[in-house]
């Protein structure tokens, strides 16, 4: 049965939240797999990371499943949206300290629980559409709102390089309905399948569209902005040729992985929009 069927045809509201955690695993595991990915985890390698590799990914995937379940069945059933945004506030810590106890106190996939997360939780909540960009809206909507639970401050990487140079990050893409995901995403993966790009080749572009515009802390924080300038241009070039279908994107894209690798930086914050993407793409396509 696709996702698309599960979530039209069963109407208990533990069925379609089964059905939308299932879809958001299915995404990180995509994500993790996917190959070539520039400065990231493959199955090739670890990419710049010292303490990462796909096995791990994908452990950490697994064991988020509960936790985008529960924000699904909040989406669905807690009406108020500051209640609801304060119940998937609390959900996703717990899905991070799921994460970490199953990483062994690694960072896998802390951005991705809060925009998977956020887009379960939209799915669910406006069940009668699958339309990405109605999902990313309403997903942005509850981005907005401030969870008085929320620590003022994490100490997170992230949010010190938000502030040090003046980025919006991860939070400022979910609070703007995803834009790196609506606007460079999802329309790439549909120009790639459109001229004949295999799946593989069509989801690696629509990585390199979020990397060409996105302000990536994970950049910022390796490497600063000439690391986020570099990865920025290169991957404007892989695209330009024709992307990695093409000879001359292919070896763009070996050039862009070697000064990745001089530089031992990673997109991190693209990698999980693109799972963001890949979990759209998904519902809107009625995929399991």
């Amino acid at each position: 049965m696709t996702a698309l069927n599960s979530l039209t045809q069963r109407p208990s509201g533990l069925a379609q939240a089964e059905a939308l955690a299932n879809l958001a695993v299915h995404a990180l595991l995509d994500e993790a797999m996917l190959t070539p990915k520039p400065g990231l985890v493959d199955m090739r390698g670890n990419g710049a990371h010292h303490d990462l590799s796909w096995l791990l990914m994908c452990r950490s995937a697994c064991a988020l499943r509960p936790a985008f379940q529960q924000m699904a069945e909040a989406g669905a059933t807690v009406r108020d949206p500051g209640l609801l945004r304060r119940r998937i506030g609390a959900i996703g810590r717990e899905g991070e300290a799921a994460m970490m106890e199953a990483t062994g106190g690694v960072n896998t996939h802390r951005g991705a629980i809060w925009a998977l997360g956020l887009l379960v939780t939209a799915a669910a909540r406006h069940a009668e559409t699958t339309d990405s960009t109605a999902i990313a809206s309403t997903a942005g909507m509850l981005a907005r709102i401030d969870d008085p639970d929320a620590p003022a401050q994490t100490g997170n990487k992230g949010e010190q390089a938000c502030r040090e140079h003046g980025v919006g990050g991860a939070r400022g893409q979910a609070r703007a309905g995803f834009p790196a995901v609506v606007g460079q995403a999802l329309p790439m993966l549909c120009l790639s399948r459109s001229r004949g790009d295999t799946e593989p080749q069509a989801r690696v572009n629509a990585l390199l569209a979020v990397m060409a515009g996105l302000d990536d802390t994970c950049l910022l924080v390796r490497g600063g902005r000439r690391a986020l300038q570099s990865t920025q241009e290169g991957a404007r070039r892989v695209l330009a040729l024709g992307g990695i279908a093409t000879p001359n994107g292919r070896r763009a894209l070996h050039a862009l992985e070697a000064r990745m690798r001089a530089l031992h930086v990673s997109p991190g914050g693209a990698a999980d929009l693109l799972a963001a993407s890949l979990l759209l793409d998904r519902i809107e396509r009625g995929h399991e």
